[in-house]
């Protein structure tokens, strides 16, 4: 497919999805039906429809109008791309542009961060939420984590070089390594496949260096998702780790991760928590995802106050259900990948009122400013 046709596809996936459709199926659907498009015509299709995600409202001020074709439209300007190179009405191109869609608006830049939340974020970054919300239109980072339980972080380097791979130390943790040309082979080379490395974002690493877990410790990781987190637990503390979510089907790969990654990890449904207490509970809350919007731009977008208030309900679940469980001297580690202030210091406030018996001890909050995703971490123990 030629540029002008992959932005053409663009356009109608773009308007699915203002319609209400997921990114993920309207882009599946579309691949399923052009079944003429290859792999990198449905990447490269794939990437264009993500960037306007990331500027969606700054895409649409630019192309004069909210549509796919004007989010498309605002989408070159923004990029410098001159628009009739790609609306030139030519096979499978977008119509030639007409009227006022030949001059660029002139219109203030929005932040592209959603109305709803960005006076809370203005109010939290001040100077810092103009070079934030820069940030945040990028693509993030493809980050590793290396794996303690079969290898150090020079093994890994070593490893990734010898499939052509490079990597480089990333400062917010000491296991992180990052590719700073994305490189898609990662997930394909033997250092991946054997368990040397993961996936996984360095501030997501950083807060559970943050935990500090140890060798010994009964461990318990509350919401486990996909597992990552459980993993990098596993690893710090080079001991098993108890796992459980209540949705368990999110935890469907897990058992895989953790063999290829030479972790043992015990799955516990929520009626098995019950009487049991644990060393460590780490409690990765629901929340609005703010943190890694970047990586899940359709997030910043979907985004309402009825869905904000029920992940703050959550999160007061999360830290009510956890607070029993925690043992005598034991300590309970809240965490989000979350910017806004009410899923963070706001929530714990909210735990400490409730439970004048526990206290907060410290707290890290990281932003994209600080190299990757959004999150928050408290360390809390009974007073």
């Amino acid at each position: 497919m030629v540029p002008a046709a992959r932005y053409a596809a663009a356009i109608e996936i773009v308007d699915r999805i203002i319609d209400g459709g997921r990114t993920s199926v309207a882009l599946r659907e579309w691949g399923r039906s052009n079944r003429f498009a290859g792999s990198g015509d449905r990447r490269a299709i794939g990437d264009i429809v993500h960037d306007i995600l990331r500027h969606w409202w700054s895409s649409a001020a630019l192309g004069g109008g909210t549509t796919g074709r004007a989010r498309v439209l605002g989408l070159l300007r923004i990029g410098g791309i001159d628009p009739d190179t790609i609306f030139n009405g030519q096979g499978h191109a977008p119509a030639v542009l007409e009227g006022d869609e030949c001059v660029a608006p002139d219109v203030e830049m929005p932040t592209d961060l959603p109305p709803l939340v960005e006076g809370m974020l203005r109010e939290r970054f001040g100077d810092q939420l103009a070079p934030l919300a820069d940030t945040m239109r990028a693509r993030a980072p493809l980050d590793l984590r290396v794996n303690l339980l079969k290898a150090d972080r020079s093994m890994a380097v070593a490893s990734l070089a010898t499939e052509g791979v490079v990597v480089e130390p990333v400062p917010l943790s000491p296991m992180a390594l990052r590719a700073p040309t994305g490189d898609r082979r990662i997930a394909r080379s033997d250092a991946y496949l054997s368990g040397l490395v993961e996936l996984q974002d360095t501030s997501s690493q950083a807060v559970v260096d943050f935990a500090q877990p140890k060798s010994g410790e009964r461990i318990l990781d509350y919401c486990t998702g996909a597992g990552g987190k459980a993993l990098a637990l596993a690893a710090l503390a080079k001991s098993p780790v108890d796992v459980h979510d209540v949705a368990p089907e999110r935890m469907r790969d897990l058992p895989d991760r953790a063999q290829r990654a030479g972790a043992t990890l015990r799955t516990h449904e929520t009626a098995q928590l019950s009487g049991k207490q644990w060393d460590l509970i780490f409690a990765d809350a629901p929340c609005s995802g703010s943190g890694s919007w970047r990586r899940d731009p359709e997030g910043k977008i979907r985004l309402t106050q009825e869905s904000l208030d029920d992940v703050c309900t959550a999160q007061a679940q999360v830290l009510d259900n956890c607070a029993p469980m925690v043992a005598s001297g034991g300590r309970l580690i809240y965490a989000t990948c979350s910017l806004l202030p009410v899923e963070n210091e706001g929530a714990v406030a909210a735990f400490l009122a409730r439970s004048p018996q526990w206290t907060l001890l410290r707290s890290i909050a990281l932003s994209p400013l600080d190299g990757g995703d959004g999150f928050f971490a408290a360390w809390l123990e009974r007073a």
